[in-house]
């Protein structure tokens, strides 16, 4: 990125085209700039400077920690998965202006990919910033619900596989899966936003730890006085995990685990009535939410040690929900169904050339978006 020193390159194919890099005058992820004004209009990542703790000593700082959070969620947001893509981003405009505070300044930088690496793996180091993080999912979602009151509550918890790769610290053979993985443990509302998530060892099962997934969730919302309801599959059906439901006024749908006796007593029940098509039952499953998306969103290279991909996990929670805040919050109703995938092809990689003058910054995007309804 940044402006080429030497002469524009020339193609052979026409020679009156030329190639000329400006990378500090265009971007490719201009769409940031939409869930930056979302994000500003909630006061999402501003709620970091009260629950985290800047370690670093002294004044000689060159960016503060919201703007360094900011630039560590919206890389990942743009699909950028590790700190090697922050040299060119540190140019990036787009990045720049979401990110805020110094790197927004005229003739100024993002960080440096040794500066986000040193922030991404210092500052969750205190366990209570890392704690911090983790629960910054949960304080995001209950300023939504102030925005747009709650009148019931879905909770789904689930596991999946993150595959590893090399000998790389936590990964463990996972039999069902059939590879080398970790194994997170996901809590989503009936919205799709990510309530809680954790990295577990590839061979924990699947509701390993799910007091520390589930206990801080019923925390937050046992004040609500609403109705409430808890989903899971047949993995999570634990006789104390039944009673603290009952117990904090859930009513749960769990499936019970497989058995003989079980099978004998539902057999008649199992038959599907003639003229009752099956995709009425696969209807009922597509409801719940894919924690894939985030999954496939963690980065895993076997570079990484456990430790330090269960630090990134919570920054990749923050931004798949603000990502989702978006779709349902702010965009048309005709595209809220793509998934978040699309909506970064189509939303977040937008080019555009940017222009300063002494008090404005214009992105000039194209104007296929405003035809297309996405930025209406």
């Amino acid at each position: 990125m940044g402006d080429a020193k030497n002469d524009d390159l020339r193609v052979g194919f026409d020679s009156r085209l030329r190639l000329k890099f400006c990378g500090s005058k265009v971007t490719s992820d201009a769409g940031l700039l939409a869930y930056r004004e979302l994000d500003e209009e909630l006061g999402l990542t501003r709620m970091g400077a009260d629950l985290l703790t800047d370690l670093r000593q002294g004044g000689n700082k060159q960016h503060l920690l919201i703007p360094l959070l900011r630039q560590s969620i919206y890389s990942r947001l743009a699909g950028y998965e590790d700190v090697n893509d922050a040299e060119r981003l540190a140019v990036d405009p787009a990045m720049r202006h979401v990110m805020g505070g110094r790197a927004a300044q005229a003739d100024k930088e993002a960080a440096s990919p040794s500066g986000v690496g040193r922030f991404e793996t210092e500052m969750p180091s205190q366990r209570h910033n890392l704690m911090a993080l983790m629960n910054l999912s949960g304080h995001w979602i209950d300023k939504v619900h102030r925005h747009q009151p709650l009148r019931k509550l879905i909770l789904d918890i689930d596991s999946s596989v993150s595959g590893t790769y090399g000998e790389q610290e936590g990964s463990a053979y996972n039999g069902h899966f059939g590879c080398t993985c970790c194994h997170p443990l996901f809590l989503f509302n009936q919205f799709g936003d990510l309530e809680y998530a954790m990295l577990r060892r590839g061979n924990k099962a699947s509701a390993k730890y799910w007091r520390r997934v589930l206990l801080p969730v019923i925390e937050r919302y046992r004040c609500y006085d609403i109705l409430k309801f808890f989903r899971g599959d047949a993995a999570f059906a634990i006789p104390a995990r039944h009673r603290l439901l009952e117990k904090e006024g859930y009513r749960y749908a769990i499936r019970i685990k497989s058995n003989a006796v079980l099978e004998r007593e539902i057999e008649h029940l199992l038959k599907r009535p003639v003229g009752r098509p099956l995709a009425q039952a696969e209807g009922l499953l597509s409801q719940l939410p894919v924690s894939s998306q985030v999954v496939a969103a963690i980065p895993a290279r076997g570079r990484q040690s456990r430790m330090a991909r269960g630090r990134i996990v919570p920054r990749f929670a923050l931004a798949y929900n603000l990502a989702n805040f978006l779709r349902r919050l702010a965009l048309p109703r005709d595209v809220q169904h793509w998934s978040l995938t699309t909506l970064r092809e189509k939303l977040v990689k937008i080019g555009a050339k940017v222009t300063r003058h002494a008090k404005y910054v214009t992105f000039q995007l194209s104007e296929v978006l405003c035809r297309g309804g996405c930025l209406r």
